[in-house]
C-alpha cells in the first residue's frame, strides 16, 4: 500500500492537517462526516494540507478528492503511519462515533502518538459509549486529558466520558452530517432503481437488532418490521424503499421484505451512492421510519416526518433533540405501538413543520459551532490567517424546509 494520492497535488503552504476516523466506504454516516468535516477544514484553510487516516485508502482517495493526501492507518506496519503523523500540525479524530469498547483504544494510540510528537489534536464532534471495558476506559480518559479540544456530538457521549472519568470540560454541538448538502438524485436513477415516481414512498432503515431487540430471535425482528412496513403499504398506499446505511444492512433488508405480505411494493436501494446522492434519494419520499443515525438525520435534514425505531443511545438523542417519538425497546407485543406512532406522526406533521424546521436549523448551527472552534484551533497554530466559514444561509430565519412533502399529509384513512 502507498500513502500517495492517486494523482499527486503540489505542495500546499498552509498548515497540515490530519483527519482520522471510521473512513473508507464502509459506512454512509461516516462517509458524510468526513465530507463535511474535510469541507469545513477547507472553508477554515484554504491553503492547508489535508491528509485522511483512512481504513480503505483507495476507497477514500477516489469519493473524496479534496483530500490531499490519503493514508492506509489498518492492515500496515505502526511506522507507515507514524511517519505521515510526523509531519502534521493538526490531528482531527473524527467525526462520528468512535469511542467505544474494542476501538477506542485503537484510535486513541494513534492520537496519543501525535500528542507525544507535539502535534495539537482536536476532537471533532465524537460519540462515546458504550465503554465498560478496563483498557478503552483508560484510554478515553488519559488521552482526552490531553487533547486541545474535546466537542461531542449528543448529552449521551459527555455524560459517558464524565462516567468514564474525564476530568475536562466537554463541548455539546451537533453531528457534522448536519451540513451535508444534497446532490441530485435523478428520474432517471430512480427507473434504474425501480422505484416508482408516481406514487407515494416511505424509505426505511434497518439494521442487526443489536441493543434495541436484544430479546427478539432475528426472525421475529424481522416480521416486527416487516408488519410496519405493510401498514405503511396499505396506509398511505405507498411503496416502501429500503435504504442500506452500510453493506451488513442489505441482508437485514432482504430479510424484511421476504416477511412481507405486499412484497411488490417494496425495493431495496443497490447502488453505491454517494452520502449527497442518498440525501438527494430522501427528497423523493413522503416519510421516514428508520434505525441508522444518519438515515435519521437525513430524512430530517430533507423536512420529512420520520419515526426513529430504537437502536442506541444516539439515535434516542436525536429523536429528543429532534421533538421526535424516541420509542423504547422492540418487541412483537409492540407491533401496535409502532402503528400507531406512525399514524400519530403523519396525521400531526402540517401542524409540526414549522418547528421541526426550526429544530433543525438550531441543530445545523451547532454543528457549525464545532467547526468554529476546530478553526480557533487552527488560528493558534498558523496566527488566524485562515478565512471564516460563511454561516448566513443557516442562520436565515426566513429560510424554507428543504424539502417539504409534496402535498400534505392527510389523515391515515380506512
Amino acid at each position: 500500500m502507498t500513502t500517495a494520492p492517486s494523482h499527486p497535488q503540489p505542495a500546499r503552504p498552509g498548515p497540515r492537517i490530519g483527519v482520522l476516523g471510521s473512513y473508507g466506504g464502509f459506512n454512509i454516516g461516516d462517509e458524510s462526516i468526513l465530507t463535511c468535516v474535510l469541507h469545513c477544514l477547507r472553508a477554515q484553510r484554504p491553503e492547508a494540507r489535508l491528509v485522511v487516516f483512512s481504513r480503505n485508502a483507495e476507497h477514500t482517495r477516489v469519493h473524496h478528492p479534496s483530500a490531499d493526501e490519503v493514508v492506509d492507518w489498518e492492515g500496515v506496519s505502526r511506522d507507515h503511519v507514524l511517519d505521515a503523523l510526523t509531519s502534521l500540525d493538526v490531528l482531527v479524530l473524527g467525526g462520528g462515533g468512535l469511542l467505544f469498547d474494542g476501538e477506542a483504544r485503537r484510535y486513541l494510540r494513534l492520537v496519543r502518538a501525535a500528542q507525544e510528537r507535539g502535534i495539537r489534536t482536536f476532537a471533532y464532534a465524537i460519540g462515546a459509549g458504550p465503554l465498560r471495558e478496563a483498557d478503552d476506559r483508560e484510554a478515553v480518559r488519559n488521552v482526552l486529558a490531553d487533547m486541545d479540544d474535546v466537542v461531542v456530538r449528543d448529552e449521551e457521549s459527555k455524560l459517558v466520558l464524565e462516567e468514564v472519568g474525564v476530568e475536562r470540560d466537554v463541548v455539546v454541538t451537533a453531528d457534522p452530517a448536519l451540513l451535508l448538502e444534497p446532490e441530485p438524485f435523478t428520474d432517471e436513477m430512480m427507473r434504474h432503481e425501480g422505484v416508482p415516481t408516481d406514487s407515494r414512498l416511505v424509505g426505511m432503515s434497518v439494521r442487526e437488532p443489536g441493543r434495541a431487540a436484544e430479546k427478539l430471535d432475528e426472525g421475529d425482528y424481522h416480521a416486527l418490521l416487516a408488519d410496519v412496513a405493510d401498514f405503511l403499504v396499505r396506509r398511505l398506499d405507498a411503496h416502501v424503499v429500503f435504504l442500506p446505511m452500510e453493506r451488513h444492512d442489505v441482508r437485514h433488508a432482504h430479510a424484511v421484505l421476504s416477511h412481507m405480505t405486499a412484497p411488490d411494493k417494496g425495493r431495496i436501494l443497490h447502488g453505491s451512492y454517494s452520502p449527497g446522492q442518498v440525501l438527494g434519494f430522501m427528497r423523493h419520499l413522503d416519510l421516514a421510519v428508520g434505525m441508522r443515525l444518519h438515515f435519521v438525520i437525513f430524512a430530517a435534514l430533507s423536512g420529512l416526518p420520520v419515526l426513529p425505531l430504537p437502536y442506541s443511545g444516539k439515535v434516542f438523542d436525536f429523536a429528543r433533540r429532534m421533538g421526535a417519538p424516541a420509542l423504547v425497546g422492540v418487541a412483537r407485543e409492540q407491533a401496535g405501538l409502532l402503528l400507531a406512532e406512525v399514524d400519530r406522526l403523519w396525521d400531526e406533521y402540517p401542524e409540526r413543520r414549522e418547528e421541526l424546521h426550526s429544530r433543525v436549523r438550531d441543530l445545523s448551527t451547532q454543528a457549525l459551532e464545532t467547526c468554529a472552534r476546530c478553526g480557533v484551533l487552527l488560528d493558534e497554530v498558523d496566527g488566524g490567517t485562515g478565512t471564516a466559514v460563511d454561516t448566513a444561509p443557516l442562520l436565515d430565519p426566513q429560510a424554507e424546509p428543504p424539502h417539504p412533502p409534496t402535498a400534505d399529509p392527510r389523515p391515515l384513512g380506512v
